[in-house]
């Protein structure tokens, strides 16, 4: 699955703007481009209402970041840790406005992991598009919350898994752990060495998360899913992460992971630490609906992958439905949610001066919906894709 040939424009007209950086829409900007940057964001003037040429969109976003997906468009990243796997996951990904991805690998044995590593950093130095870099979701988890990974794939980190950790050159590298595994000194030194860790399939206290996050602990994947909740004597990762002031949380907004009374709380206690993810697997923007994992069945009914016992196996849902849920579902406004998958993401991975927001200086990627959110376009690195084209869609289940 391919988008058609990207364009190369010098400048785009926006009928409202929502940059990243103010909570207001902005009528009629006029957002520049040359090569890969945004050079100037200004008003529309009288010449540009007659310039047909000029490509122009109901509402333009920041490009869409999504920092927890596994795969798309027929394609797994632990089934085929290639570019060539990453290319079609970042081109399924953008049918649902995604220009940025840190594809996500899960447990897998030993130091598959490696594996990765190498496919995205060749991916990288190839300039696919819409590649940030990656996200390791284990094998550094917890056995008491293993979710669907693979139970006897888990296990501790050790002085090697560190060393190569640390000296990864993969981009931004987020790396998902039961931080209460990790033996002493390892958060930090990750920390120091750019990692952005995350804590998830965990069953940290309150106190541990506290502890993890005074060493350099960034954030919690898939908030409510897979970690310690809060009760009124044991706040648990989530009651942790909830009364932070810093921890950002990526959230899975598709209405099985999470329910919404618990998506709308989140929302209102931290709407510039809140980060919408896919968690996307292969049947996303694809043909497929149903794959093995770690020898079980996984099947799509509906919008949802479940195995055959019924436990959720990631999610088949596009960045652009999950904002459409937190609208539908919360209080949360058009500009705050456009947030929760634009500046905040950027900065929950340290790249808040280069994507996230529009403005001079910034990366060239935006994403362009129409007044019913429907995306029309995303541009990736001064490319602009064209996505008016049929969304692929998944042959029905059985």
């Amino acid at each position: 699955m391919s988008s058609t040939e990207p364009a190369r424009p010098s400048k785009l007209l926006a009928r409202q703007l929502y940059d990243g950086i103010t909570g207001d829409l902005r009528s009629d900007q006029v957002i520049e481009v040359a090569d890969d940057r945004i050079t100037c964001v200004r008003a529309a003037a009288a010449q540009d209402a007659h310039d047909r040429a000029l490509p122009n969109f109901d509402l333009v976003a920041p490009g869409f970041i999504d920092f927890q997906i596994n795969g798309a468009g027929d394609a797994q990243f632990n089934f085929d840790p290639s570019p060539e796997a990453l290319q079609q996951i970042a081109a399924g990904a953008r049918y649902g406005g995604t220009a940025y991805i840190l594809p996500t690998f899960m447990t897998a044995p030993g130091r598959d992991y490696v594996r990765a590593m190498e496919a995205v950093q060749v991916a990288i130095s190839q300039d696919v598009p819409g590649i940030l870099g990656l996200h390791l979701e284990g094998p550094f988890l917890s056995h008491e919350r293993p979710g669907i990974h693979d139970p006897a794939a888990i296990r501790g980190i050790n002085a090697g898994d560190l060393d190569r950790l640390c000296t990864a050159e993969v981009g931004v590298l987020l790396l998902t752990v039961a931080p209460e595994t990790l033996p002493s000194g390892a958060l930090t030194r990750l920390s120091k060495a750019g990692v952005r860790v995350f804590a998830g399939h965990t069953e940290a206290t309150a106190d541990q998360i506290a502890g993890a996050e005074a060493d350099g602990l960034v954030g919690v994947t898939h908030l409510f899913n897979a970690m310690s909740q809060m009760t009124g004597r044991a706040p648990g990762v989530v009651g942790a992460t909830l009364a932070s002031g810093g921890l950002f949380a990526g959230i899975i907004a598709d209405g099985h992971h999470v329910d919404w009374r618990n998506l709308a709380t989140a929302a209102r206690l931290m709407p510039d630490r809140l980060c919408l993810v896919t968690d996307a697997m292969l049947t996303l923007a694809g043909q497929s609906t149903g794959f093995e994992l770690h020898g079980e069945s996984i099947g799509l009914q509906g919008n949802r992958l479940t195995n055959e016992d019924g436990r959720l196996a990631g999610a088949h849902i596009s960045l652009i439905q999950c904002v459409r849920n937190v609208l539908a579902h919360t209080e949360t406004g058009l500009s705050d949610t456009l947030r929760m998958v634009t500046s905040n993401p950027a900065h929950a991975l340290g790249l808040e001066k280069e994507v996230g927001t529009v403005r001079p200086g910034c990366r060239a990627a935006l994403t362009c919906l129409t007044r019913d959110l429907d995306v029309t376009a995303v541009m990736v690195e001064g490319h602009l894709f064209d996505l008016t084209h049929t969304f692929p869609r998944p042959r029905s289940a059985k």
